[in-house]
């Protein structure tokens, strides 16, 4: 436990403040996991009547021990440990595969779209389950994470499978799993292994018609891949993120991803980097894979009408224009008779790929397109005064996507009326990613305040086996908070005034250092504060002012800082607050599961 006293930086230059405020010393006595947890214990009460019934108990007891088979965080590390031998993970996979009563070979009834990519193959995915449910065919559909319930990952028509056939599926594959434990042996695959496993069960024995799997990381050698026969394949936008396992190029990235193509089956990749499409185009060649590049959403829209997108963003077009060629090459491969005749395109010369064919898109497919939801990526949630913006960009290319679309976003929705409007930013970065450079592609969106806090709804997750993570300690996520917001503040600091230290990163005081005033105070241009939980931020934020999030007794330490005081008079008064929800898929879940409580039924 660390015994320590930090300095944090806060400055409110919000409509309506009272000049600059100097930097502030918050004493702490105690361990900063023990100061927070106390917080919580003394002011952050629970809602009454929040006992489970039977079959939601069961549920949660079934999520606890998948819990205990390590999240996605602590598979990573053992898959660092492994990587001397990567192909061994992909062996166990299917020995686990094997254990659980199933063949590799059972897979080719699932009739699978394979789709990897860094950024975008869960939009992707989403786009094409929706185009191919529309043509009345039973689908599932495997991603990851979830965002408020882990069954999300695993769908049925769209719709996450329901606590009761979730327990069902679970118990059934863990107790066979169990059969062969020994004394040296482990029994049991890791967290996403058992999920993976377990969406196969679930497709096969509820006899869907397709199912769209979304690859974990990588590809190569993530554990979808044993899968030996999909229908189609798809690669979204490359670039570079868990570069401590798949390599620290986006070349080196592109190689992993390239693993999933499979002989003689096609594959579709929207436009790359010169180097990366090299690198897929060099893979499908050794393989064998037919390889097509996608052509733009507008060359579709040329020979038919303007395609209307359920989701936000330019960027969206991209895996629109995608998802499409998987599922009209998923169509016509399983004679389907409802597709449009091709306009046959000539072969890419510039790129040394032939181009995916022009075709028409089907009614069927239009409103595939137009009908799509997939929560937490370009969602706008509008409540009152305030608007949550939401999207779990976490690569430095999909935050450049993310700060486009909330720009654009604010443009379509600026007020006539000249009232005080607040910007607010809620952030956080886990893993290897670096968050200085994610900070700095936000920071010209000019944000009043930034607000930062774990990946925790609330400090106690008791009850709330979804949201449990026992890879990490509280004072590791608090120390990232404060790390962010140290990297805010000298961004603000550097932006505002040429005169300052060359140096004021972390590294400054050292390793481990909670010292986040490293040079002498400086004026900034926005305030920053850190909140030990999700809840706690979204009550200072909305000040009781969201009709739908209106927790019972928001704490009193809410307000202990001063500007924290003097920025919840602004945001009580304030015409219209914006709040950009952003850095991390599971901080975005956690602020949704609180603002949406349909999506915790």
């Amino acid at each position: 436990m660390l015994h320590l006293c930090f300095f944090v930086l806060f400055h409110s230059s919000l409509p309506g403040s009272q000049g600059m405020k100097s930097a502030r010393c918050l004493p702490v006595s105690w361990s900063v996991a023990e100061r927070f947890w106390w917080e919580a214990a003394m002011e952050c009460k629970g809602p009454p009547g929040s006992g489970c019934e039977a079959k939601t108990a069961s549920f949660q007891d079934a999520v606890r021990t998948l819990n205990t088979l390590q999240t996605n965080a602590s598979y990573l590390e053992q898959v660092k440990r492994q990587r001397s031998d990567p192909q061994a993970q992909l062996d166990a996979m299917e020995m686990y595969l094997a254990r659980s009563g199933l063949q590799v070979e059972d897979l080719n009834r699932l009739n699978i779209i394979h789709v990897t990519g860094t950024k975008g193959k869960g939009s992707t995915c989403a786009f094409t389950e929706r185009i191919l449910r529309n043509y009345g065919l039973k689908t599932g559909f495997f991603s990851s994470p979830h965002l408020v319930q882990v069954r999300e990952r695993i769908r049925i028509n769209g719709k996450p499978i329901s606590p009761e056939l979730f327990t069902k599926h679970f118990w059934s594959l863990y107790h066979r799993l169990e059969e062969f434990k020994d004394g040296d042996h482990i029994s049991m695959p890791s967290y996403f292994r058992f999920l993976t496993l377990m969406a196969f069960h679930v497709f096969l024995q509820e006899k869907v018609d397709l199912a769209v799997v979304e690859v974990g990381i990588g590809g190569a050698f993530d554990c979808t891949n044993i899968i030996r026969r999909p229908v189609v394949c798809g690669v979204s936008a490359l670039g570079i993120d868990h570069t401590s396992l798949l390599g620290d190029t986006v070349e080196k990235i592109a190689w992993q991803k390239g693993g999933i193509f499979k002989p003689g089956v096609p594959a579709f990749t929207v436009l790359q980097p010169e180097g990366p499409l090299a690198v897929l185009r060099e893979r499908a060649q050794q393989i064998s894979c037919p390889l097509y590049l996608c052509p733009p959403l507008e060359a579709l829209e040329a020979v038919g009408l303007p395609l209307s997108l359920g989701l936000e963003g330019e960027h969206q077009r991209s895996n629109a224009a995608l998802a499409l060629q998987l599922a009209h090459c998923w169509l016509e491969r399983q004679d389907h008779h409802d597709i449009q005749e091709l306009k046959v395109s000539r072969p890419s010369i510039r790129w040394q790929l032939p181009l995916a064919p022009v075709f028409r898109p089907t009614a069927h497919m239009r409103r595939g397109l137009r009908d799509t939801e997939w929560p937490g990526r370009t969602q706008i949630l509008q409540r009152g005064p305030l608007t949550w913006y939401l999207d779990g960009a976490h690569t430095t290319s999909s935050v450049q996507a993310c700060v486009h679309w909330y720009c654009q976003s604010l443009e379509r929705s600026k007020r006539t009326d000249g009232g005080p409007e607040v910007h607010i930013l809620l952030f956080n970065s886990t893993g290897d990613r670096d968050s200085a450079a994610l900070l700095k592609l936000l920071q010209p969106c000019q944000f009043d305040y930034a607000i930062f806090c774990p990946n925790v709804t609330e400090v106690s997750s008791v009850g709330n086996a979804d949201q449990q993570n026992f890879t990490v300690t509280l004072d590791q996520v608090l120390l990232r908070c404060l790390q962010h917001q140290q990297h805010w503040n000298c961004l603000v600091e550097k932006q505002a005034s040429s005169n300052l230290w060359s140096s004021c990163g972390p590294e400054t005081a050292g390793p481990g250092s909670l010292l986040l005033a490293p040079h002498p105070p400086q004026p900034t241009s926005a305030g920053s504060l850190v909140f030990s939980c999700i809840s706690h931020a979204l009550q200072w934020i909305s000040q009781g002012r969201d009709p739908i999030f209106q927790p019972q007794s928001p704490p009193r330490s809410l307000l202990n800082h001063p500007t924290a005081n003097s920025g919840a008079t602004i945001l009580r008064e304030a015409a219209a607050i914006h709040v950009l929800v952003t850095g991390s898929l599971h901080l975005v879940g956690g602020v949704l599961k609180l603002l949406d409580p349909s999506m915790s039924q």
